[in-house]
Formats: structure tokens, sequence, C-alpha cells
């Protein structure tokens, strides 16, 4: 790798911009696999979306990989594995609140600003861990992203999903999967492979999915049509395989405090891919979508880079100051 490549590799400014690329994408997502799941199951879909996602990510990036293959050491395995796990927990709980609204699922737009719970999450579990209080400009986004969520919910508000459903429940155990595994993916550091950490976790997701969809008895067929197939192929390959190749590279240089005020961001651009797919947008969603904005800018002015460290391999899974 050449110097300047090194330089772009390494660097956070970048890796900021390709996180909100992911949050775009992701926020994509949730009107389309909303709409998937009212004619395919869960398990089934999952299963497809990360076959495809670890095909194409094996062949996309085939020579790094055979490469890192060679230099597997055991503590990338480690957590890759352990990574793997939550991030399928995440996803699944997640994309059973997707489920119709018949059978207890949420709306689209409520499951995106729900798992943005996360960016609360990993601040305080860190400072739980740590016993070290955060930064002013963490301390003050998440206060920004906790009202904004609160709008951005539509709890306490006079529309018409402004009460709790189970769909509500399933995202809220989602945000928690995915800040444990934001949590253990910054414990790898430069030295670990992105590539091969990568494809284990979806390579663990899809094994996880496929053999869920087999014990839960799931009578589905073979996708069929193309409203599941380009769902399949677009959540495979943009929102699974290069989202998190983007997300596990970022972990590697920035704190996990601040990708999660970055990756903030999801809620909102599912909120506006949702509100485009309806023709109207709620005011509280609005003010809750600016808020949580806001949150990720103050985060990323107010001196983060002063009052962290980056992760340590040593100790507990626990990142510097900046939870």
């Amino acid at each position: 790798m050449s110097p300047t490549s090194e330089k772009l590799f390494n660097s956070p400014r970048l890796a900021a911009l390709g996180l909100l690329c992911v949050a775009m994408v992701w926020g994509a997502t949730f009107v389309l696999t909303h709409h998937v799941l009212e004619s395919y199951p869960v398990f089934a879909f999952l299963g497809w979306r990360f076959l495809i996602a670890t095909i194409s990510f094996g062949l996309l990036c085939a020579k790094p990989l055979m490469r890192s293959l060679a230099n597997l050491h055991r503590p990338s395995l480690n957590i890759a594995l352990f990574a793997g796990v939550f991030l399928s927990l995440g996803y699944i709980f997640q994309t059973y609140g997707l489920i119709p609204a018949t059978q207890g699922g949420t709306t689209p737009a409520r499951a995106a600003f729900i798992t943005g719970l996360y960016v609360v999450l990993v601040p305080l579990s860190q400072f739980l861990l740590s016993k070290q209080r955060p930064s002013p400009g963490i301390f003050f986004g998440i206060i920004f992203a906790m009202i904004g969520l609160w709008f951005l919910s539509g709890l306490g508000s006079d529309s018409g999903q402004s009460y709790w459903v189970w769909g509500d429940t399933m995202v809220v155990i989602c945000s928690v999967a995915y800040t444990i595994h934001m949590l253990i993916l910054g414990r790898a550091d430069e030295s670990y492979s992105t590539v091969l950490m990568t494809f284990i976790q979806l390579t663990i997701v899809t094994l996880i999915c496929a053999s869920m969809s087999v014990v839960t008895h799931e009578h589905a067929s073979f996708p069929q049509g193309f409203e599941i197939w380009s769902a399949i192929i677009i959540c495979g390959v943009f929102a699974s395989a290069f989202a998190f190749a983007i997300q596990t590279w970022a972990q590697q240089v920035m704190v996990p405090a601040r990708v999660a005020l970055i990756l903030v961001s999801e809620p909102a651009f599912g909120g506006i891919f949702g509100w485009f797919a309806a023709g109207f947008v709620l005011r509280h969603e609005l003010i809750g979508s600016t808020l949580m904005l806001g949150a990720m800018i103050l985060s990323e002015l107010w001196g983060i880079e002063k009052t962290t460290t980056e992760p340590s391999l040593e100790g507990p899974i626990v990142m510097i100051d900046d939870q």
C-alpha cells in the first residue's frame, strides 16, 4: 500500500463520509424490507440476503481474503465470531419488528427511529464500564439524540402510531444487540484484517438465519418475483456486504461513540424515505430528525479527538472516555 493510500485508509474523515453513506443505504432498506415481509418470511429473507452478501463480498475481495486467511490468528477470529452472533441478533429482531402491522409489527419509520437508540446505549454502557465521564460533545449529543428520538418515535404525539406495539419492543432489543456488536468491534485495530472479519461475520449471520429458518419450520418457497429478488440483492450487496465492510473498517480508525453518533443519521434517512413513500411528512418527525442530525454535527465539532483515545485490545470491552 502506498503512503497516500495508507493515509486515506486511516483517515477518520473519509471513514465518517463512508459511514454517512452507509446510514443512507440502511435508512432506505426499512421501507424495502417492510414490503417484502408482507409476502415472504423473516428468516428465509435474511438467509437469502446474507447468502448473497457473503458470496458477493467473497468475490469482490477474493485476493485480499485469501491472503488474510493465510494469516488468520485467534484474537481476530474470536472477535469476528462474537460480533457475528450479535449482528445476527440485531438483524433478526429488527426484521421481526418490520412484519405486517396485523401481526404486531411496527412501521418502517418507527423501526428506523427506535434502532437509533444505540447512539444512547453505546455511550451509557461505556460510562458504566469505564467509570469515565463522557466528553461535552458526546454528552450534549446524547441529550439532543434522546429528545430527537422522542419526537421521531411519535410517542406522546396525536398521530395514529403513538401507541407501543410488539414490533417496537423487537426493535429495542435489536438496538441493544447492535450496541454490543459495536463495542466488540471496537476491540479490533488496524492490525486486524477488515476483509476477513467482515467475511466471517457475514458467514455467521447466513448460517444462523438459514438454520433458524429450518428450526422454526418456515415454509418458504424459492424467492420469486422482481420485488423479492430486488430486495434481497439490494439488501445483500449494498446494505450488507459493502455497508458492513465500511463499518468494520471505520471501527478500526474511529472510536465507537463517534461511529454511533454518525450512524444516528440512519433514522433520519429512514424517515426521509418513509415520508417519500407515504407522500407526506409529520411535523414531529421533521423536528426529531433535525435534532438527531444536530446531535451528530454537535458531537463531531466539539472536540471528540481531544477527549478520546483509540480502542485498546487489553482488558474488558471498553473504550476510553468517550462513552
